[in-house]
């Protein structure tokens, strides 16, 4: 686990730059040592992947993906996100019942993963066990870190995906969750209650004292949709905004019982109040933007410059199968994209995103949420991809910050990935 990369390095130092180097990425026992334009002589004997005049970059961070709705990506976007649910992702989560069906789809699904930019994951299985234990394994063997939801429904659900009742719910998700604890070295188990239009006040009432007792982190969705933040306001009278049906269980970033903390993703935040922007601020609540998703089941597209101007904690989400592809590139510049149609047609205060900040939430910004990930600065968990973006030939003289952002556009993640490392080990 002690080695040298050379290549063209690149990597966030901030949020509002990329430092490229022409040199050396160090790793000592899965951390990173820095990064260096000449090879200090302590590292001489390193092991040394010479890449030459390739990128190398962090690995990304997905922080929402739907695994078992990964057999119809690319497929169904006619829908808007209710009945996009009930039509297609509903029946599809319902096969996950069957561990055969679960076997095949989540190797194909891991896989994707293994080949795929993506080196850290939180991710959505079915509410099904024994399928998410299946997927658990074989995310383990692809050798990405990840965590991975049981998801919770006991209510607005078809029969084969609502679950008999919150008790049967929770002790369902607590025999999962004592059937994987430390069976894994990179997977690990996160609360996942749906949404809430989902999950019953008991359910979410359970769900927190899960938290409490096991300290696991949460994931879930929030304010996508304005038929479904309506939808909430009537299940939930008393909460004061869609994330406050969380926060009341203690499932919204802190455990207001304990004072602890509660490291949560909330995934989309189209739609997000003025109060609850101001709660995810103050309880550290990560933010999942998936661009894609928004727009294929015309959710809208969420204002991430005001969130970050607010210090939100944001990161990416591809969320297939809601988006068509894995490809956190492509999450990358639709980020982009749609932020110049949030500026250009509904907020022009809201300047579009550059390419250097929505590198940094893929990277850094998301990998927060594992801990020191997503950098190659001093102290950080070495994860990295090799680019090969001579792939796509150009006549004209690039510096690598140029080169870095063609090859995201050109999604050269699908061919070109040379090598990829996770935790200071080769899986590529």
């Amino acid at each position: 686990m002690n080695f040298v990369i050379k290549g063209n390095i690149c990597y966030s130092v901030s949020p509002t730059e990329i430092r490229t180097v022409n040199g050396y990425a160090v790793c000592r026992e899965g951390l990173s040592c820095g990064v260096y334009e000449t090879l200090p002589g302590e590292f001489a004997g390193y092991t040394l992947y010479d890449c030459g005049d390739q990128l190398v970059i962090p690995g990304m961070a997905d922080l929402h993906i739907h695994a078992s709705q990964f057999a119809y990506r690319g497929t169904c976007m006619d829908l808007e996100l209710l009945d996009w649910l009930n039509n297609h992702a509903f029946p599809e989560e319902s096969k996950f019942a069957d561990p055969e069906y679960a076997d095949k789809a989540y190797a194909v699904f891991a896989d994707s993963m293994k080949k795929s930019a993506t080196t850290r994951a939180c991710i959505f299985a079915s509410r099904h066990a024994e399928a998410t234990e299946i997927l658990m394994e074989k995310l383990e063997a692809s050798g990405i870190v990840s965590y991975v939801g049981k998801v919770n429904m006991d209510r607005e659900a078809p029969d084969p995906l609502r679950e008999e009742s919150a008790e049967g719910s929770a002790a369902d998700t607590v025999r999962w969750i004592e059937s994987v604890r430390g069976k894994f070295a990179r997977t690990y188990p996160i609360l996942t209650p749906r949404f809430i239009p989902s999950c019953t006040d008991r359910l979410m009432e359970k769900l927190g004292e899960i938290q409490r007792k096991y300290g696991l982190p949460m994931q879930s969705h929030l304010s996508e949709n304005k038929g479904e933040i309506a939808w909430v306001k009537s299940l939930c009278p008393d909460a004061a905004f869609y994330g406050d049906a969380y926060d009341i269980h203690g499932l919204f970033g802190r455990n207001h019982e304990s004072g602890a903390d509660v490291p949560t993703i909330m995934a989309h935040c189209v739609w997000s109040s003025d109060e609850e922007i101001a709660r995810m601020k103050e309880q550290g609540v990560y933010v999942a933007h998936c661009p894609a998703s928004n727009m294929n089941v015309a959710s809208g597209i969420a204002p991430i410059r005001r969130y970050l101007n607010a210090g939100l904690r944001l990161g990416l989400g591809s969320d297939v199968a809601g988006g068509q592809s894995e490809s956190m590139f492509r999450a990358v510049t639709d980020a982009i994209q749609v932020s110049k149609l949030y500026w250009r047609h509904i907020d022009q205060g809201c300047k579009a995103l550059t390419f250097e900040e929505v590198f940094h939430m893929a990277t850094m910004g998301g990998g927060g949420f594992f801990g020191r990930v997503g950098s190659f600065e001093s102290g950080y968990e070495f994860d990295a991809v090799v680019l090969d973006d001579s792939i796509q030939p150009t006549t004209l003289a690039m510096d690598a910050r140029q080169r870095l952002e063609r090859a995201f556009y050109l999604s050269v993640d699908r061919d070109g990935i040379t090598h990829k490392f996770v935790r200071g080990i080769k899986i590529l």
